[in-house]
């Protein structure tokens, strides 16, 4: 028989046991990394704070994060990405059922303060007639971009100076800013990128203007035929570009515009476990969290949950 001591013995040993997954406060977010600000700065010892937790954040291109998820080489409670593309790599692993936007971005081309041209780029900013474009085709001008092939900004960038082409009637014109889709004088990781900027080493890169504004740096703010941010104007105007990469196979794949929106997934596989995600994905969503996206520049979020039942 087992004594009355005894079994208050095992019920306190199982109660321990039961106690790290019952009360899990951390939290484990993966993001892209434009986001670094808001989320490590922000959102997440906000979350951190209220929650009596610890908040762990990691961030870098979004398709190479979803990718590392995807083949679980990489563990997070929460992803959170910009546009579709990489949420897919997750649904089609199996990680995540679905995806709710919690910000919205548009394109933007920011500019170092330090940099020789910045003058020019700065009454570039005042003007509507493109000469923000006729700068960047400049040949001693530095130009900073991510990787199209990992990063959804090394996409957008892409579309924008294509749409931008069309825009101002400048054939040819993004080719000659862009050289190859891969230009290695060109194309930084995702984190590194505003850095190089702020300290002049780049006089140029794309961005969001969410970290822009974030990283309270300079930019020329671009029109919504080249921003990428209007919905109203997907079909019509957006979807009127596309180009080519080599997908992991080496097999083409022709890639399009998607909506500049943020979407946050809870991952099947959470350490902290699937309910410590989903309060990080509705604390983003209150008031509290889109008061906290504001004030680093985000605008609020658009459309509808992705793969929604």
């Amino acid at each position: 028989m087992i004594s009355g001591k005894m079994k208050l013995g095992l019920l306190a040993l199982v109660l321990v046991q039961c106690a790290p997954a019952a009360m899990a406060k951390d939290i484990r977010v993966t993001y892209a990394g434009s986001m670094g600000k808001v989320m490590d700065q922000g959102l997440g010892p906000a979350f951190a704070k209220a929650d009596s937790g610890e908040y762990q954040g990691q961030g870098q291109g979004a398709y190479g994060m979803a990718r590392l998820l995807a083949s679980h080489k990489l563990e997070a409670d929460v992803f959170v990405s910009i546009t579709p593309g990489p949420m897919q790599i997750l649904k089609d692993a199996g990680l995540i059922d679905d995806a709710v936007p919690v910000a919205s971005t548009s394109m933007v081309v920011a500019y170092s303060p330090k940099g020789k041209y910045s003058k020019q780029f700065e009454e570039a900013s005042q003007k509507k007639d493109g000469s923000w474009l006729n700068l960047l085709a400049q040949k001693d001008i530095s130009f900073g971009r991510t990787d199209p092939y990992v990063d959804p900004k090394g996409q957008n960038i892409v579309f924008s100076l294509m749409l931008a082409e069309k825009y101002y009637q400048q054939p040819g014109i993004a080719d000659k800013i862009l050289g190859s889709l891969q230009n290695p004088q060109q194309t930084h990781q995702e984190g590194g990128l505003l850095a190089r900027l702020e300290s002049g080493q780049v006089d140029a890169a794309a961005g969001y203007e969410s970290e822009v504004r974030s990283a309270h740096l300079p930019y020329v703010a671009l029109p919504d035929e080249v921003n990428l941010s209007n919905p109203s104007m997907a079909k019509q105007w957006y979807d009127t570009v596309s180009f080519t990469i080599k997908d992991s196979q080496g097999k083409d794949q022709v890639l399009h515009t998607q909506p500049m929106v943020f979407y946050a997934a809870v991952l099947k596989n959470a350490p902290n476990g699937v309910d410590q995600g989903q309060k990080f994905v509705t604390f983003m969503q209150s008031a509290e969290g889109q008061k906290l996206f504001n004030d680093y520049g985000y605008a609020a979020p658009k459309g509808d949950n992705l793969y929604a039942r």
